[in-house]
């Protein structure tokens, strides 16, 4: 995909503790080298949020798993639009007016996390995106996410 491409926010998750499922909020505040306001994955790392697409989550469910939704898989932002797995590390997200940098693509799944013992499988191994933010603001479902620049 090219710088450019864009395509929707369609939930913004958070949890209070890492490696169970992430409720859907009405708004969330992305804070610059931190990550979202209230989240049990926000830091001064590398990993400050999760991004998945719909489209991934629809790969699971056409695996035969019922009643998946936004933050079942620990993602903070569901997405719509842009296959964020394809997409280079370095690649600048506008998300809404946030600025994120992804910085990873996939991770280990821990096998006795509260997403696999729901889905029976995970996707974000694969399929998940991390990022850091480097400019911060509030983050709604219904806002724009767009290729800023691709490393690519």
């Amino acid at each position: 995909m090219k710088s450019g491409a864009s395509g929707l926010v369609v939930s913004v998750n958070t949890s209070a503790a890492k490696g169970t499922v992430k409720e859907p909020q009405a708004e969330a505040v992305l804070r610059e080298n931190y990550g979202i306001e209230g989240d049990a994955h926000a830091g001064s790392w590398p990993r400050q949020i999760s991004l998945l697409a719909e489209e991934s989550i629809s790969k699971m469910s056409a695996q035969g798993i019922p009643g998946l939704k936004p933050g079942d898989f620990a993602e903070n932002i569901t997405t719509r639009g842009i296959e964020l797995y394809t997409l280079p590390v370095g690649t600048v997200l506008a998300l809404g007016d946030c600025l994120a940098e992804i910085t990873r693509i996939g991770k280990e799944c821990h096998k006795d996390c509260a997403i696999r013992q729901k889905t029976g499988n995970c996707i974000m191994p694969s399929e998940g995106v991390f990022a850091r933010v480097i400019r911060g603001g509030v983050l709604r479902a219904g806002d724009h996410i767009k290729i800023e620049k691709c490393s690519g």
